[in-house]
C-alpha cells in the first residue's frame, strides 16, 4: 500500500551523495572526472592495443605460412596422396618455430592430414569456407578457456589458378593475450597514481573558483553587522565577475536606502522631541487652570453642566500630559540620553510603594521574598511596573487578581506580572512592545498611549536585561522582566 505524504509534512532527508562544503565538492567532482577520464584512456588503450597486438599476430602468422607453403608447394605431384599431405605438414609444422603451430593439408574434398599427432584445432565453419575460398581465411575461437588462432591456406599452382591444394594452421594465442593483460595491468596501475595526483591541482582550481565566493561571504558579513560601504573588488569576466558586480550594486542601493531612512528616522524623532517639548510649557499652564476650575466644582461652585464638562476637560488633559512625558521618554532612548542612577534597593519595598502610589495594592498580589535586593535605577523600576501593572489590570479579568512575583536564578533577578484576562492576541504578541501597540486595536480610546510597554522594554536593556512577553499556560498574559544581579550594570 503506497502512503500518501499528508500536506505540509517536510519530505524525509535524502541521504547526501557528495558533501555539503562547495570546496568538498568541487575536489570530489575534479577527482571523479579526472578518475573517468584515465579510466575511459585506459579502457580505449586496452581496445586498441589488444585489437593491434591481434591482427598483427595474425597478420604475421599467414604471412609466414605463405611463405613456407610457397617455398614447398612446388616440389608436390600435381595430384598429392597422402604421405605427400603428411610430408608436407611435418615440414610446415617444423618452420613454424617460436609460434609452434600445428599444420594440416587436404586435397579438395578430402579430409585435412596432419603430421603425426599434432592435428590442429579447427573450427567447422572455417573448413566448410576454405573449400570455396581463393584467398586465406583466418578465425579467432576459444577452446578450454584459450584463445586460438585457425588460418585456411589455399595453394595456387604456378600459373594455372588454384590446385585444390588447402593448408590449415592453428596456434595458441595465449602469449599475446598475456601481453594484453599486462597492457590491462599497467593502465589500471597507473589510474591511481593519476587520480592522487589531480588533488593538487583540484585543490588549486577549487582555491581560485572559491576564492570570489569567498569574498562574497566576507562582504556579507560585514554588511550584516552594519558596513554597508562594503565593496568587492571584481576581476575579469564570467558568471562570477558578473555577481560580484551585483553585489557591489546591491551594497550600493542599500547603503543609499539606509542612509535615507536614517535622516528620515531622525528627523521624526527631532519632530517628536520638539513637538514635546514645545505642548509642555501650555499643557503645564492648562493643568494648573484645570486643576483651579476642579477645586471650584469640587466646591460646588459651577453649573453641573459646565462641571460634567470641566471633568472631560480635565480627563483629557491628564492623557495629553502623560503621552507628551512618553514621548519625550522615548525621545531621550532615541537620542542615547537616558542614563541610569543605580541604588542599592529593596524589591518587595520598591514593589510594595509603586503599588501604594497607585492605590493598586487590593488588586494585586504580591510574592517578592524578604530581603530580596537588587541594585537598580528605582525610578525606572517604578516606570517598569507601573507600566506592566496597569497594563494588566486594564486587560485583565476582573475576578482574578493581577499577580507579581519576583526571584533570583543564576545570578539574575526574574519578575513576572500575570494577569488572568484573555491573554495577548497571537498576531500582537510579536509586536506587544512596538511603538503605539495596543492589544486590543478595536479600542481606538484607551487609557494607555500605546508607548508604555516601548518604555518599559528599553529600561529593561537600559539595566541590560530583558523584557519578553508570552500568554501563560492556563491563560492570561505573563510579562517576564530579567535583570542581571551585578554592580557593573551598564551607564
Amino acid at each position: 500500500m503506497i502512503r500518501r505524504r499528508p500536506p505540509g509534512e517536510p519530505r524525509p532527508a535524502r541521504p547526501r551523495l557528495l558533501p555539503a562544503g562547495l570546496r568538498a565538492r568541487l575536489v570530489v567532482v575534479f577527482l571523479l572526472v579526472a578518475a573517468l577520464s584515465a579510466l575511459t584512456a585506459a579502457a580505449l588503450t586496452y581496445r586498441q592495443a589488444r585489437a593491434g597486438i591481434l591482427e598483427r599476430a595474425q597478420d604475421d602468422a599467414v604471412h609466414d605460412l605463405r611463405g613456407q607453403v610457397d617455398s614447398l608447394a612446388p616440389d608436390l605431384p600435381a595430384a598429392p596422396g597422402e604421405a605427400d599431405l603428411r610430408a608436407l605438414a611435418l615440414q610446415l609444422d617444423r618452420a613454424g618455430g617460436s609460434r609452434d603451430w600445428r599444420t594440416a593439408a587436404a586435397y579438395r574434398t578430402g579430409p585435412p592430414v596432419p603430421a603425426a599427432d599434432r592435428a590442429p584445432v579447427l573450427p567447422g565453419a572455417l573448413r566448410t569456407q576454405a573449400t570455396a575460398a581463393r584467398t586465406a581465411l583466418v578465425q579467432r575461437f576459444h577452446t578450454d578457456g584459450i584463445p586460438w588462432l585457425a588460418v585456411a591456406l589455399p595453394v595456387d599452382a604456378q600459373d594455372a589458378g588454384p590446385s585444390g591444394l588447402v593448408v590449415y594452421a592453428s596456434f595458441s594465442l595465449a602469449p599475446q593475450e598475456r601481453d594484453v593483460s599486462a597492457l590491462v595491468a599497467a593502465a589500471r596501475a597507473g589510474v591511481l597514481p593519476v587520480v592522487v595526483l589531480s588533488v593538487i591541482p583540484a585543490l588549486f582550481a577549487a582555491r581560485r573558483v572559491l576564492r570570489p565566493v569567498r569574498q562574497l561571504r566576507s562582504a556579507a558579513e560585514q554588511m550584516a553587522d552594519g558596513a554597508l560601504e562594503t565593496r568587492i573588488e571584481v576581476r575579469g569576466e564570467g558568471e562570477l565577475a558578473d555577481l560580484g558586480r551585483t553585489f557591489n550594486t546591491m551594497a550600493a542601493t542599500l547603503q543609499e536606502d539606509a542612509a535615507a531612512l536614517r535622516a528620515m528616522e531622525a528627523k521624526a524623532r527631532r519632530f517628536a522631541s520638539d513637538v514635546s517639548h514645545e505642548l509642555r510649557t501650555p499643557l503645564a499652564a492648562m493643568a494648573a487652570v484645570t486643576g483651579v476650575l476642579a477645586e471650584d466644582s469640587a466646591a460646588g461652585e459651577l453649573a453641573p453642566e459646565t462641571a460634567e464638562a470641566l471633568e472631560l476637560v480635565v480627563d483629557e488633559t491628564h492623557k495629553l500630559v502623560r503621552l507628551v512625558e512618553d514621548l519625550m521618554e522615548i525621545s531621550r532612548f532615541d537620542a542615547g540620553a537616558a542614563v541610569l542612577a543605580p541604588d542599592d534597593v529593596d524589591l518587595g519595598r520598591l514593589v510594595h510603594k509603586t503599588l501604594e502610589l497607585r492605590h493598586w495594592s487590593e488588586r494585586v498580589t504580591v510574592d517578592v521574598p524578604g530581603g530580596l535586593r537588587a541594585r537598580l535605577d528605582p525610578r525606572r523600576i517604578d516606570v517598569v511596573l507601573a507600566n506592566l501593572v496597569g497594563n494588566a489590570l486594564r486587560h485583565g479579568g476582573p475576578d482574578v487578581p493581577v499577580a507579581v512575583r519576583a526571584r533570583t536564578a543564576g545570578g539574575t533577578l526574574v519578575l513576572t506580572v500575570a494577569d488572568g484576562g484573555p491573554g495577548i492576541p497571537e498576531a500582537v504578541l510579536p509586536h506587544v512592545f512596538d511603538r503605539f501597540v495596543k492589544g486590543d486595536p478595536a479600542r481606538t480610546r484607551s487609557e494607555g498611549s500605546g508607548l508604555g510597554l516601548a518604555i518599559a522594554a528599553e529600561n529593561a536593556r537600559l539595566h541590560g536585561g530583558t523584557l519578553t512577553a508570552a500568554n501563560g499556560p492556563e491563560g492570561g498574559a505573563v510579562f517576564t522582566l530579567t535583570v542581571p544581579l551585578r554592580e557593573d550594570v551598564p551607564q
